[in-house]
């Protein structure tokens, strides 16, 4: 694939950037400050990696204007870093070869509706009424139970499941093995026997969503499982049925959200959270990594728990206390009543 280039001035214009430094210097690609070449553009934002900035080789960097003066390279000064190299790496990214068509193994239920424009890869497989809009792209392997629809511009990578009737907006991106609308976990205990309790609603994912790899989305038991619209989540997260997530909302990987649920917009949820089941989590809330979450949050804020690593030796004595606690709190109770 042929290397992708850009001189300062187009990158500039393209971020709205002030451009201090050679308007014609080109550049190839994008790395971090300790590593990026002459050739490459490279961005500072967390201010741990400051140290980097005055012995950096990058050809350019992306900024804010405090940070210009400490460096002689070129700049490229704006108000979010962050935001800027997350634009700019759309630029070096290399394009997968297209697919086209609908490949010669695909199996395609009867009644389905297909848009022209829509493409499915090898050994995929859909069932009966299935539609798929505009510009979609079904890779390898993936399967699509009966009445599922994918609407415009979204992308399926190889080995996604989708159950019957999920619906899934426009411009989604779903990566391989993500599981969407299996059955949620509905179990009624009669004398001490599971019965099963069928799961008789859907997963309706909104527009701008990304889900990731094997990632997996239960449909509801009675209502349906709402993913809104610009939700983005990582990796290897567990959605249980009735949950709803509201519109911008990221869950990072190996969170789970027990079933009904129901997570505001615009939330923040770190790595491996454990939301417990039938609670209601404000707008705006942010959840630190392993946090576990048994009431509702009904403030916008930043929430923690659990314990941060520390030495094992130090632990240990922790651990101690902890299981002394109570008994210590019971004689600090006797000790009030006395005085």
């Amino acid at each position: 694939m042929e290397k992708k280039s850009y001189s300062l001035k187009q990158i500039a214009d393209f971020l709205g950037a002030k451009l201090s430094g050679d308007p014609n210097a080109v550049v190839v690609g994008i790395a971090p400050l300790d590593k990026a070449t002459a050739s490459q553009i490279s961005f500072l934002d967390n201010p741990q990696y400051r140290k980097f900035l005055p012995n950096t080789q990058a050809g350019a960097i992306v900024l804010k204007e405090e940070f210009a003066k400490l460096t002689t390279r070129h700049c490229l000064i704006v108000a979010d870093p962050y935001v800027a190299y997350a634009k700019i790496s759309a630029l070096f990214v290399l394009k997968e070869d297209s697919l086209s068509g609908i490949h010669a193994t695909a199996v395609i239920g009867k009644d389905c509706v297909i848009d022209p424009s829509a493409s499915i890869g090898a050994y995929s497989v859909l069932g009966s009424g299935v539609h798929l809009g505009k510009n979609v792209k079904i890779a390898a392997h993936c399967v699509l139970g009966d009445a599922a629809e994918i609407n415009d511009n979204t992308k399926l990578y190889p080995n996604v499941n989708l159950y019957r009737k999920v619906k899934i907006g426009k411009n989604c991106l779903i990566h391989s093995g993500a599981v969407i609308g299996a059955d949620g976990f509905g179990m009624a205990n009669d004398h001490g026997k599971w019965v099963k309790i069928e799961q008789l609603g859907n997963v309706i994912i909104g527009d701008d969503v990304e889900i990731g790899a094997n990632t997996t989305i239960d449909r509801g038991a009675l209502e349906d499982t709402i993913i809104s619209d610009g939700v983005k989540i990582d990796n290897l997260v567990q959605i249980g049925h009735n949950v709803t997530v509201g519109a911008n909302t990221v869950i990072a990987g190996c969170a789970g959200i027990a079933g009904s649920t129901k997570i505001g917009k615009n939330c923040l949820i770190g790595g491996a959270v454990g939301i417990s089941g039938h609670l209601e989590i404000a707008d705006g809330v942010i959840l630190t990594a392993k946090t576990g979450v048994g009431r509702s949050i009904l403030a916008s804020g930043i929430y923690s728990s659990g314990i941060n690593a520390t030495p094992h030796r130090t632990w240990l004595r922790v651990a101690t206390h902890l299981h002394e606690l109570d008994d210590i709190a019971r004689r600090l109770k006797l000790l009030e009543k006395k005085t």
